[in-house]
């Protein structure tokens, strides 16, 4: 009782204390509050994001009992799991029944139950109008007025359709195709127009496109369309399934299931799904076993790394806060010991400020994130791409998240109350601080810790250890956080060399080592995640678009034109298509035009090139990719991932084990000019211009060139092949021609273009006998097109006949946006801990400020001396997180490595590229930026007047 008595007066003490200094109060609680608000509003994000059973069944089925559909496994009996999520052909059973006994589609409506209602969902392919041009996406027949459908389409504004000629559309396609309510779009083939009715909403998806009609409104009178004119392409109808409603309450039973399952019916059955039946009565459990996904654990680590920073940067920031409170209180703390208080007493008393200020940061935190997660929670929901079934509240994980602030709290003022224990009685009621010095061995200690850490997480990176590397790069990481008050101290000695407002700024972060250390050890905490997060991110997509097979070179687009069919016209269709490009299309300078080569007669004009011949370059056998020859396993294993990049890259290596056939062949062997090499594969040689002008072929990998500088051509002018259609067409022997052709050799660098290995002239081509014609167009981009520029392009080409397509590479992964977000949360954290630690420096040193006023500094210096206050704060933790972020992101891209060498020893042709990319970018911003925000936002909010202060004592 006495125990608790002692513990009451501190608690009221503390309670009043933190009344009494209201802003230093208010500080402490919102740096408790704004972890526990962010932890608390990711836990309540990620419990609604997660749909629960009833949720996942509304957004596949809506309100109905159960979803029929077409297993598409070839017909017959099935089997599957109550979930409906595994299925396969049923195997003849222990009943000997005959499996494969319904051949074809299976007949969803005969599977009903008897009473049921059903009503039908068809998606088709469709080519629409829009604003800008034309689009192709889904089209689904649905009646999304029935009452089934609700849960799964939901009406966002206007109204449903009521006849054939109305279509309901979500925001996404609306937004992309340029359109509104009201708006009226066309389906090209059939050229049946609807008016779009209303816009609604499948909550489970926002982001992809959704068209809805009546069921019968697109794909009866487009058959119909297609039967009487031949000229129409008929549809092409996708997946069809069946919302159904049981006749009686106890929705679709598993017996009914097993019934549709007879007749090679899935089915999603919504009772059974909430109320499964035992394993003994699902013939498919026998053939399962679970897969003891390691999943949970890895999501457990992930949020226990996170709530430990989130405690690191609460007692980094409270801490001194405390130490500061307790020194401005330590007449009152003495007093408490001139009363027989003694040293169990006055850490009381001053833990109990944690306790009182780290509730009230718990709790506000806590109401905060949960107002938080309500109010933005559209635009979560926007973000994430699906809406959320309800706010889903665990009150167990949200008392332990308080428990955690309120726990951190007294964690943050443990040393202050230990110091404050330790101080005289004379020093605390004479307010003297005395004099301390710093300890030499934690230095010594962070040293140690930072070689010993750094060597562990690089021989954990090097052996792929994944536990060592994390255990070094902590270790490394305490190590720098030892060493920060003899980095602080020292930054004292650089003020000489400064004015008087800087040369203040660097004395007083040294002098106050125990209120500076901590603001930048918690800046550099979270920089340190911040450039480690994205170091590894950039140097992994560097990774990624290196290992991206491009079809086009960078900055090219490029037209194609339909090669198939009787009425095919290649050459007219690209020059139409070339005028629209450069209506249209973001395209500079002039075109280049790609010939495909064949060596078959005219009989494969308008199909495949390969159908009646082939042509091939041969490899001199010296020039074969030594990872691909006899050793090449050995070979592999003795190169470092540098060898085996430069290798790889080779001519000889390179495009030897993936072929790009968009241009007809095999070979990768095109007719074109001059521009062909200047537009297409950035070739700008005069030499290589005049040999192409005089006849001769431009080899672009010279790993096909022989001893002799020629290259050998192998042409089988009929293919031999399995068709004997074909054959019949084409009797006769293949006959074979071999030309033997001088070129000329570009520079190895141009091996990579992607598509082609050789460009000869037309003249060439006819010499030696083959046979070409015009197939792509391409361009110079300035830019990528955007969708409103593909759709105007498209629309073009549809009205022009047809007959071509627009042709992009693929995209290179993009990390601007991911970046700028970890910018702005570290810079966010490094500005509240500057702007915390300027704070406590006014509060602290208010009796030097008020010195130099007496002694005549103007009062600007107040201003300026804040805002170097924070920006020595800022930038010393921005520098030091910078190095220690870099470390570990360092050592996991070595384990990285150590995976990728073992794969490319076990696949030689498999890249062991693993770079080692800084964000140079978020560097700069944190490094300049931040820093210099901050002490101009410091020197801002300032008070420039001088407060009169009383003489002590």
């Amino acid at each position: 009782m006495r125990a608790f008595a002692g513990w009451r007066a501190a608690l009221r003490i503390a309670r009043r204390d933190a009344l009494r200094a209201r802003g230093r109060s208010a500080l402490v609680v919102a740096m408790i509050a704004l972890p526990v608000l962010g932890v608390t509003a990711a836990d309540v994000t990620y419990r609604s994001s997660v749909s629960t059973r009833p949720e996942k069944l509304t957004a596949s089925m809506g309100s109905a009992d159960a979803l029929f559909s077409d297993p598409d496994i070839g017909g017959g009996p099935i089997e599957q799991m109550p979930g409906a999520d595994e299925f396969g052909k049923w195997d003849g059973g222990a009943s000997g029944g005959k499996a494969g006994s319904h051949p074809g589609p299976p007949d969803l409506t005969a599977a009903l139950p008897a009473g049921a209602r059903a009503i039908t969902q068809r998606e088709v392919m469709s080519t629409l109008t829009t604003r800008y041009g034309i689009t192709t996406t889904d089209v689904t027949e649905l009646d999304t007025a029935d009452p089934m459908v609700r849960g799964m389409v939901e009406l966002v504004r206007g109204s449903y359709p009521t006849s054939d000629s109305g279509i309901v559309a979500n925001d996404a396609f609306l937004k992309s195709a340029g359109l509104h309510v009201g708006s009226r779009t066309t389906v090209r083939g059939v050229d049946k127009t609807f008016t779009i009715t209303g816009a609604v909403e499948v909550p489970a998806d926002l982001k992809s496109n959704f068209l809805y009609v009546r069921p019968g409104a697109l794909i009866g009178p487009w058959q119909r369309a297609a039967a009487a004119d031949h000229t129409v392409a008929p549809p092409s109808p996708g997946h069809v399934s069946l919302l159904v409603k049981a006749a009686g309450t106890s929705g679709e039973t598993w017996r009914n299931v097993l019934a549709a399952n007879k007749r090679g019916v899935l089915v999603e059955s919504r009772s059974v799904v909430l109320n499964p039946p035992p394993d003994s009565e699902v013939p498919m459990a026998s053939k399962l076993s679970g897969d003891g996904s390691a999943n949970g654990l890895v999501l457990t680590a992930a949020l226990t790394t996170v709530v430990a920073m989130a405690m690191l940067e609460i007692v980094l920031l409270a801490g001194p806060a405390f130490a500061v409170g307790a020194r401005r209180s330590r007449r009152q703390l003495g007093l408490v010991a001139t009363c027989g208080g003694d040293r169990r007493h006055i850490r009381a008393v001053v833990l109990a400020g944690g306790v009182v200020l780290g509730g009230a940061g718990a709790v506000a935190g806590t109401a905060a994130g949960l107002a938080l997660t309500a109010v933005l929670r559209p635009l979560i929901e926007g973000w994430s791409g699906k809406r959320f079934g309800h706010i889903a509240i665990h009150p167990w994980e949200l008392l332990g998240i308080a428990a955690i602030g309120l726990a951190t709290g007294v964690l943050a003022a443990l040393a202050p109350a230990v110091v404050a224990s330790r101080q005289s009685v004379l020093e605390s009621l004479t307010g003297r601080r005395g004099v301390r010095r710093s300890s030499r061995l934690m230095p010594v200690l962070g040293i140690v810790a930072m070689v010993l850490g750094g060597a562990l997480a690089v021989m954990g990176g090097l052996m792929g250890r994944a536990v060592a590397t994390a255990a070094g790069s902590v270790i490394a990481e305490l190590g720098v956080l030892a060493c920060i008050p003899v980095i602080v101290g020292s930054l004292g000695r650089l003020g000489r060399f400064l004015p008087l407002t800087p040369r203040l700024a660097l004395r007083d972060a040294a002098r106050n080592r125990g209120r500076t250390a901590p603001a930048v050890a918690a800046v550099m905490a979270a920089v340190a995640g911040t450039v480690a997060v994205a170091t590894y991110t950039v140097s992994s997509e560097a990774e990624g678009n290196y290992n991206l097979h491009l079809s086009l070179p960078k900055g090219v687009i490029a037209i194609g034109a339909d090669t198939y069919g009787e009425h095919a016209d290649p050459a007219g269709t690209l020059t139409l298509a070339r005028g629209i490009a450069r209506r249209d299309l973001p395209v500079q300078g002039a075109p280049a035009t790609v010939s495909r080569v064949w060596a078959g007669s005219d009989c494969d004009k308008f199909s495949d090139s390969d159908a009646c011949g082939s042509l091939t370059m041969e490899k001199p056998r010296a020039n074969i990719c030594p990872l691909q020859a006899a050793g090449g396993r050995e070979l592999a294993e003795r190169l470092s991932a540098g060898e085996h990049k430069k290798l790889v890259h080779s001519p000889k290596c390179e495009g030897a084990e993936y072929a790009d056939t968009s241009f007809g062949n095999d070979s990768e062997i095109v007719v074109g000019d001059s521009a062909l090499l200047r537009v297409y594969a950035g070739l700008k040689d005069p030499a290589a211009a005049e040999a192409l002008a005089a006849g001769t072929p431009v080899l672009l990998n010279n790993a096909y060139a022989g001893p002799d500088g020629k290259v050998t051509l192998k042409a089988i002018h009929r293919y031999i092949a399995e068709d004997r259609a074909n054959r019949r067409l084409h009797p006769g022997k293949a006959r074979t021609t071999v030309s033997h052709l001088r070129v000329y050799r570009a520079a190895d660098r141009y091996a990579a273009t992607p598509g082609i290995r050789m460009i000869i002239p037309q003249a060439t081509a006819d010499r030696i006998g083959l046979h070409t014609g015009p197939v792509t167009t391409v361009y110079r981009a300035t830019r990528r097109p955007t969708e409103e520029q593909k759709q105007r392009f498209d629309d073009g080409i549809s009205q022009a006949g047809g007959g071509a397509y627009l042709w992009q590479s693929e995209t290179p992964a993009d990390s601007d946006t991911t970046m700028l977000i970890l910018a702005l949360f570290s810079g966010v954290v490094t500005l509240g801990a500057a702007a915390i630690a300027t704070g406590l420096a006014k509060a602290d040193a208010e009796a030097d400020l008020t010195t130099l006023g007496a002694v005549g500094a103007p009062p600007g210096v107040r201003r300026s001396l804040s805002g170097f206050q924070c920006a020595v704060v800022a930038g010393t933790g921005v520098l030091l997180g910078t190095a220690a972020g870099a470390l570990p992101a360092v050592a996991v891209r070595l384990t990285d490595l150590k995976r990728a060498l073992d794969q490319m020893r076990a696949q030689p042709m498999d890249s062991a590229y693993t770079p080692i990319v800084l964000p140079w970018e978020t560097i700069g911003i944190l490094a300049v930026a931040v820093p210099v925000l901050a002490g101009l936002l410091a020197a801002c909010f300032t008070r420039s007047r001088l407060v009169l202060a009383r003489r002590a004592g």
